[in-house]
């Protein structure tokens, strides 16, 4: 009996399991019904509307709209739009040929439609920000994103919406910022990762502007009130080709951000070519590589503040702050300080290439380099920066401490000399480099108890002269070398100087022995005034003063050719008691690195003895005229006379040979 009992209990159960099996499958039909009897046209259509409500914007989906079960559970439609905002008219924010919308399963069974996620395929989304701050990626004239009401059940609980995920694939992308140029990138995919509505976001963007990769990932921590416009934290790196930026601090959905700026580029020509800006060549030490840390501040209306700035250019590196304003050219207003500054690149004609020199055409010794100097970056950027230098290095002069202020002016870039120490001195003025036309330099600097030997040495190769001196100069030159440069000069100036010397000749001894060569002179004091005019120097008023005579000069010195042509006309005050000083002039000519100093024995004839000279020709005169019988008041120089009377004796003899 017992075994019978059991038996039958096993049966009963095996019927009930096999009912609930039934039940289970016809539920299961049941809702593979409904979904199945549910229109796609109402799901996409309850879809738009709640889009609508959670951006503020007009959202419709139109072609051809169907149900999809995988792999994702939703509707897929020929056409998305997302309205843009009302203060621009240039077209929707988004349009999409392709989309799928993915739904709440569980939801769309109680009769509501809850978005998961959204698919966009090769989708055209312009971005339009203004200079006032608003963005058209604000919604902010929204009905609140967090809570619904959905038209199917106007009665039911409002419930919380999230898009779970979003992905953009092959999208076209338009940055239109009031004041600046249109940003367009092809290509861009997009990906949102959102798992719980109150929690955070992950993004993930791909693009490639100029052929290489740019990625982008982002956490944002509290993305729905992010979306609402709320302040939250945020970080974010994009990386590249040649660099990276790193940012990690807190941010709002209207563009503003605060935290910490970090970026690490080793190629910043190729960092900023990946993004579609290239042709950039920037000088060696002045950014061809790149590493930044700085407190960031970016406000809606895109005005930056970099705070305790830490900045590497590859071999120069700056402390200090920056404000920019980001609307159009970048302006820059910025206080920096710096050790050794090396500024030696922007005399060379800027960076390097393929390992080659500057100087492309014989050796520096030989002349100017013809290296193109290419000032491009002069356009990149306007504004007023203070800078503060233990030294500076300009590549033909070395500065000491400095205390300058840049101003630069469409393309127009002005050196503002405040205080500057320089060999040994101090140096004012202004110098000047503007590429709005064509390069061109120029300034008026003075200069106050300078060594000239060490100037003149770094500046033109001589390294004669020696003493303090005090010198004014203002020039201009054009060209796109230092070489066309110095062979278009133009300019004035005058140069003062105390006790000296002149290195290899002994003006003493020349008025001696009228020997040139060797030793050396020292003066009391030199002065002289100069003018410019294609790369020539020209001087007519040098004057020197010694113990025992005195010197004047004049000639020109070829700024472009680098060489002279000078004559020093050294005087001794007193000879002997019949005679006034003894003159002899120097000439100096050849290239000035290496002149040849020889005295003008002829002009040194001509100056001292004019009235010896005379009175021999007039005795000689005398002599000849009572020899041929020449009259006293024959007109004719002596040389004349002499050659007359020789042709006449010739003529005379030849005439003989007829008679």
């Amino acid at each position: 009996m017992s075994g019978e009992r059991a038996a039958g209990q096993e049966e009963r159960a095996l019927r009930w399991i096999i009912r609930g099996i039934g039940a289970l499958l016809l539920i299961v039909v049941i809702m593979l019904g409904a979904l199945f009897l549910l229109p796609g046209e109402r799901i996409a259509r309850i879809a738009s509307d709640q889009l609508s409500r959670m951006t503020g914007r007009e959202v419709s989906i139109t072609g051809d709209v169907g149900v999809t079960l995988w792999p994702v559970l939703g509707v897929t439609a020929g056409g998305l739009e997302v309205g843009n905002a009302d203060w621009t008219d240039k077209g929707a924010m988004l349009t999409a040929a392709n989309a799928a919308i993915g739904v709440d399963a569980g939801a769309l069974l109680r009769g509501e439609i809850r978005i998961t996620n959204i698919a966009a395929q090769s989708p055209v989304i312009r971005l339009e920000q203004r200079r006032d701050g608003r963005a058209s990626w604000q919604f902010t004239d929204s009905a609140s994103g967090a809570q619904i009401e959905t038209e199917s059940e106007p009665t039911s609980k409002r419930r919380p919406l999230s898009i779970q995920k979003l992905a953009v694939t092959d999208a076209t992308l338009i940055y239109d910022a009031e004041g600046a140029d249109v940003l367009r990138y092809e290509g861009v995919d997009l990906e949102l990762d959102w798992p719980e509505q109150d929690g955070a976001a992950e993004i993930a963007a791909s693009m490639a502007p100029a052929g290489a990769g740019v990625d982008l990932t982002a956490r944002i921590e509290g993305f729905a009130d992010f979306l609402n416009g709320g302040v939250q934290p945020l970080r974010a790196d994009v990386t590249t080709r040649g660099g990276e930026i790193g940012f990690d601090g807190r941010g709002s959905l209207d563009g503003a951000l605060a935290g910490e700026l970090r970026i690490d580029s080793a190629d910043t020509a190729r960092f900023l070519a990946s993004f579609g800006a290239s042709g950039v060549t920037l000088p060696q030490g002045l950014g061809q590589s790149v590493d930044l840390r700085s407190g960031l501040t970016l406000t809606a209306d895109r005005r930056l503040a970099l705070r305790n700035i830490a900045l590497d250019l590859g071999g120069n590196s700056l402390t200090g702050q920056a404000d920019l304003a980001l609307n159009g050219t970048p302006r820059i207003t910025a206080n920096l300080r710096t050790g050794a500054l090396d500024l030696s690149a922007l005399s060379e004609g800027g960076a390097e290439t393929n390992g080659t020199s500057s100087q492309t055409q014989g050796d520096a010794s030989e002349g100017w380099s013809r290296q193109e100097i290419n000032a491009d970056w002069l356009a990149a950027f306007d504004g007023d920066i203070a800078l503060s230098a233990e030294s500076i290095d300009l590549g033909q002069l070395d500065l000491g401490p400095t205390r300058a202020v840049l101003r630069n002016d469409r393309a127009r870039m002005v050196f503002d000399l405040q205080d500057m120490s320089a060999y040994g001195g101090k140096v004012a003025g202004e110098f000047v480099m503007n590429n709005r036309s064509g390069l061109s330099v120029g300034g008026k600097l003075t200069a106050q108890g300078v060594q000239m030997r060490d100037l003149l040495e770094d500046t033109a190769g001589v390294t004669r002269f020696s003493g303090d001196g005090t010198a004014a100069l203002s020039f201009l030159g054009s060209g796109q070398s230092l070489d066309a440069i110095m062979r278009s000069l133009s300019g004035n100036g005058t140069l003062s100087m105390g006790r000296g010397t002149i290195a290899g000749i002994d003006l003493d001894a020349l008025l001696g022995s009228v020997d040139a060569e060797g030793g050396s002179t020292v003066f009391d004091s030199m002065e002289a005034t100069f003018d410019i005019a294609q790369g020539v120097l020209r001087n007519d008023d040098l004057l020197m003063l010694l113990p025992n005579f005195n010197a004047t000069g004049a000639g020109q010195v070829n700024l472009g050719a680098r060489t002279l042509d000078y004559t020093f006309t050294p005087k001794a005050l007193r000879v002997n008691a019949s005679r006034g000083g003894l003159a002899v002039p120097v000439r100096i000519t050849g290239p000035w690195a290496d002149p040849q100093i020889k005295p003008d024995l002829r002009a040194a004839i001509d100056l001292n003895f004019a009235e010896e000279k005379q009175q021999a020709e007039d005795k000689v005169r005398e002599k000849i005229q009572e020899e041929l019988n020449i009259s006293p008041d024959d007109s004719r120089s002596t040389e004349d006379i002499v050659k007359d009377e020789l042709e006449n004796a010739v003529r005379r003899e030849l005439f003989k040979l007829f008679d």
